[in-house]
């Protein structure tokens, strides 16, 4: 099976070559660029997968790399790495299409598993589930056009956000699905009081589908959750 193959511009020497070490020790191939203008002409002239992507790089930052980069290929995952916290850096890399943001410093183990959750819903038709309004979980049905949750002849009628929050995992049922991700498609924004507002939607739903013991919405620290069913 082909690797999967990493555009890394990273401009911290130290940080990039232990970045291209640990991800080529886990399976995938990694070309890594120190600034922007070689990271544009490095996927210009070659084939990736995956792109990851420092925010504050000498010359063209990665921002810009990302519009070029979404103006030649649409459908390639984007990942930024940044050691800035402002919320509207943040946004600014979810409109341009980013898939994940991650803030330095950061776990290895954490970017591995954010990675490989991104790969995992990319390879997953989006054909096959992104318009389906009704989903089995265990012995759960789910309708999310109608907003029920139905085990047996009992129909539980699902508010608006727990709605939303359960079809997202749906979508990627068995499969990792980060925080973010969540925050962004659904509330449009990510701080605090939101992500609290999320985690009592995770406890609501947990208790909705506590009837089927096979059923779990699993916690997966740092990154998100995960429907198993």
């Amino acid at each position: 099976m082909n690797k999967t193959k990493i555009l890394l511009v990273e401009d911290d020497a130290s940080l990039g070559f232990l970045m291209v070490d640990f991800l080529e020790s886990n399976g995938f191939e990694v070309k890594l660029y120190r600034d922007g203008e070689s990271g544009i002409n490095g996927f210009k002239s070659d084939k990736f997968d995956f792109c990851i992507l420092d925010v504050m790089l000498p010359g063209i930052d990665g921002f810009t790399i990302a519009k070029r980069i979404r103006a030649e290929n649409k459908a390639i995952p984007i990942v930024f790495l940044t050691a800035r916290l402002m919320k509207h850096d943040k946004l600014s890399g979810f409109n341009l299409g980013a898939d994940d943001y991650i803030t330095k410093p950061f776990d290895e183990e954490e970017l591995l598993c954010r990675i490989n959750a991104i790969i995992t819903r990319y390879n997953t038709s989006p054909q096959s589930n992104i318009q389906k309004d009704v989903f089995e979980i265990g012995r759960y049905v789910f309708n999310y056009k109608n907003q029920l949750l139905t085990l047996d002849e009992n129909a539980k009628r699902l508010t608006h956000k727990e709605n939303e929050v359960l079809r997202h995992l749906c979508l990627s049922a068995n499969e990792v699905v980060t925080r973010d991700s969540i925050l962004f498609s659904i509330w449009g924004d990510n701080d605090y009081f939101i992500g609290r507002s999320l985690d009592v939607f995770i406890a609501k739903l947990r208790k909705y589908l506590s009837e089927d013991e096979n059923v779990q919405i699993v916690n997966i620290p740092k990154v998100g959750y995960s429907l198993n069913c």
